[in-house]
């Protein structure tokens, strides 16, 4: 609800490799009780933007992969692409 009042937002998912993170991130569409937690908060940001009268809002959204010292844009277009 704070993001929705204009604060900064942060999910971090630190653990080893294979442990979960990305399924609890991004879970599955199908079944919806499967759906990670990008989507569920989505869903819920844009079902809030739509209720809202009068106000302006800007999403900006990203989630990053650092692995061994490699940092990628899993948002991007090519999710294989290094960043500086």
């Amino acid at each position: 609800q704070g993001v929705m009042e204009g604060y900064n937002g942060t999910i971090f998912a630190y653990s080893q490799t294979g442990s979960g993170k990305s399924f609890t991130m991004q879970g599955v569409a199908d079944p919806s009780s499967q759906k990670g937690i990008i989507p569920r908060a989505f869903e819920h940001i844009f079902e809030s933007v739509q209720c809202a009268e009068n106000t302006k809002f800007l999403l900006r959204a990203s989630f990053l992969e650092i692995y061994n010292e490699d940092i990628r844009d899993l948002l991007g277009a090519d999710t294989k692409q290094k960043l500086e």
